[in-house]
């Protein structure tokens, strides 16, 4: 009996020796430490991290995304360059990349390269002079951004989601590490948060902001509700009502119309810019994918875009933006499209569970407006015929049914950091003196709201495009928290601006250069041990310029 006893007693031992190695172990290899961390799977991010590597220091990125690139490689393959002459360092890289796959015979498999009409946004899409590329399909894009991952052998973390609750550890107003929800602890010197969300610098204590201001926050003229300001072509041109039956309110509203009243000019509010996906179509026969019926396809839901077609529009097929080999970065036109209005409000600080339903409503919204188009036999006849020579691309997004990976969020948080961008810097009528890269494009912003006009006809608002003349600066400011909420952590996303600033700010190109110029910060603050806010600039300048990025025209 004794001898069972001591027995059970050596293997209770045994095991629980055994158990508490295993449990250490897997502990251990929970914990990661490197000089700089990175949350986030953007462009940014990726450029961020290879200009770490570049610069001699040790990086990690921690992704919640499995594809890297965000919308660079997730359909925005018709790049928004705005000025390319200020596009520089890593970001030119880039497209210098591109551009060089696209010399290879092989990378047009649907199309002759000379039948390619090489029209990009405001300038040519092959730059034969430059030897850059802006325009491109989404997998070559992120095939560029694994070879830069690949190459400076920077580890990534994939489906690694941030514990926003209780994942930020910070010490005297510092970072000192972050915990997702594996259970995985990153540790390092300096932080970098490039996700469109701005998760860790809300959960870091960063303020920061949701929504438009009003005019008078800052003085400006373009933030704010714009209510009978109509820019582009995303407005209704003729008196549409609103209601199930045409002119009676009594029968109820049509969907995704708001009832509520839509403010006063120049106020703040707390909404923000549509969402959607740029799609990835092909009028290939041999790679082409017929329109999907979404789950929960409910044709009541396009009711408003057959009586903009019966108001006599005729521009459905505007941005069918041509990309290589017979394909598309097709964007929102018009008064009714691709923008699912009004219908992100939450987003930006929703928990991860109601951001996945807000993605898949987006989804099954966008895929139910192609197959509506393509199957309804209310559609205009002519319109019908040749939407039904498009469909998705069979060799896109091929682990995800063809349907792009990252929904376009436009406009999440943006911080209220040490400095803050605003038309007046984006318009040049004030002065940027600690430039960390420019920015050029138009001061763009998409429908925010739908609503019912005192007349009782429908109206969007929201939709800006004031051009901005010339480059302008981007501030070192304006990517810092202030130094009292945070001491080492670099926001190259959603930095520091105004609505409509961050409406310029907001693109591609620009987040690679902000990416590259928050990860030298970093470093510099490493190396003399200093808080981000406190790095020398004019070392900073010689440093970047020397890495060719563009302060200055």
């Amino acid at each position: 009996m004794m001898r069972n006893v001591r027995t059970t007693l050596v293997l209770f031992f045994i095991l629980l020796s055994v158990f508490e190695y295993s449990y250490a172990s897997k502990d251990d290899a929970k914990r990661y430490e490197a000089d700089v961390i990175i949350y986030g799977g953007t462009s940014a991010a990726i450029i961020s991290a290879v200009q770490v590597v570049q610069l001699g220091k040790s990086v990690l990125v921690v992704s919640p995304d499995k594809h890297l690139g965000g919308l660079s490689s997730g359909g925005l393959g018709f790049t928004d360059t705005g000025d390319k002459s200020v596009i520089g360092g890593l970001a030119r890289e880039f497209y210098h990349r591109v551009y060089l796959h696209y010399q290879d015979t092989d990378a047009w498999k649907w199309q002759k390269k000379s039948e390619y009409g090489n029209r990009g946004q405001g300038t040519a899409a092959i730059d034969g002079e430059e030897r850059t590329m802006w325009i491109f399909e989404p997998h070559v894009a992120e095939s560029i951004f694994e070879d830069f991952v690949r190459e400076n052998t920077i580890q990534v973390h994939r489906d690694q989601w941030l514990d926003r609750e209780n994942g930020v550890e910070t010490l005297d107003g510092k970072i000192m590490a972050i915990k997702t929800l594996s259970g995985n602890v990153y540790s390092g010197s300096v932080f970098i948060d490039a996700t469109y969300e701005g998760d860790l610098m809300a959960a870091g204590g960063v303020s920061y902001h949701v929504g438009r201001e009003s005019n008078d926050t800052y003085g400006e003229t373009w933030n704010g509700i714009q209510v009978g300001i109509l820019h582009h072509q995303h407005w209704f041109h003729a008196d549409i009502s609103p209601y199930k039956i045409a002119g009676d309110p009594s029968s109820g509203v049509l969907p995704r119309i708001s009832t509520a009243p839509p403010g006063e000019k120049g106020e703040a509010d707390h909404r923000i810019q549509a969402y959607c996906f740029r799609m990835c179509l092909s009028n290939h026969p041999e790679n082409r994918v017929e329109f999907p019926k979404p789950d929960a396809y409910d044709p009541s839901q396009y009711e408003l875009l057959l009586r903009v077609y019966q108001s006599g529009w005729n521009q459905t097929f505007n941005k069918y933006d041509p990309i290589p080999n017979r394909k598309t970065d097709t964007n929102n036109h018009g008064p009714f499209s691709t923008d699912n209005i009004g219908m992100n409000y939450d987003y930006p600080e929703a928990s991860y569970e109601r951001r996945r339903e807000i993605i898949k409503e987006h989804e099954n919204y966008q895929k139910g407006l192609l197959y509506f188009m393509a199957n309804d036999e209310r559609m205009p006849s002519d319109v019908q015929e040749e939407i039904k020579k498009w469909g998705l691309a069979k060799d896109e997004f091929v682990d995800n049914g063809n349907w792009p990976h990252q929904l376009y969020i436009r406009e999440a948080r943006r911080m209220i950091g040490h400095e803050v961008m605003t038309e007046h810097e984006v318009l040049n009528t004030r002065d940027v003196n600690n430039s960390i890269g420019m920015g050029s494009y138009t001061l763009d912003s998409h429908n925010v709201q739908r609503y019912i006009k005192e007349d009782g006809f429908v109206q969007n608002e929201g939709d800006i495009g004031v051009p901005t003349k010339s480059p302008y600066k981007i501030s070192l400011g304006s990517i810092m928290p202030k130094k009292e909420e945070c001491s080492n952590l670099m926001v190259p996303v959603c930095v520091s601006s105004s609505h409509i600033a961050f409406g310029s700010i907001r693109m591609e190109p620009v987040f690679m250069i902000l990416g590259q110029s928050a990860a030298t910060v970093a470093v510099m603050a490493i190396d003399n041990n200093q808080a981000v806010q406190d790095i020398d600039y004019p070392s900073l300048k010689k440093q970047l310029i020397a890495d060719k990025q563009i302060l200055t025209q």
